[in-house]
This record gives C-alpha cells, structure tokens and sequence, in this order.
C-alpha cells in the first residue's frame, strides 16, 4: 500500500502532518513532503486516520 498526494488539492495545512508525523510533514516552504510512502498493514489505520483529516482530499492510499 503506498500513499498518494494529489498535489492540485493539497494546500499544506499540516492535519496529516499532526496525526502522523512520521509520514507527513509541512516544509519551511510551505509545501507536504511524504517522509515514507510505503504503509505496512499494521500502520495502516492510523495513517488512514491522517488520510481523514486531510480537508481538501488530497491524500489517498493505493493499494
């Protein structure tokens, strides 16, 4: 499972980067950098939980 940013939806507010900030982070430019892509099972629902607070919808997973 991979995450996948929609960067045309994403405006860096940093929810996800709040919920796991092991995956996600906000740059000194102001733009989400994804720390790690690949999402093993066990992580899984918190870092589908940081997916939910995205308020543009920008983040997904694929599997």
């Amino acid at each position: 499972m991979k995450v996948v940013v929609d960067r045309s939806k994403c405006t860096a507010l940093g929810n996800c980067e709040t919920v796991k900030p092991d995956y996600f982070e906000v740059n000194d430019d102001g733009e989400l950098v994804l720390l790690r892509e690949d999402v093993p099972e066990a992580e899984r629902a918190a870092v589908e939980e940081a997916i939910a607070a995205c308020p543009t919808g920008a983040l997904s997973l694929q599997e």
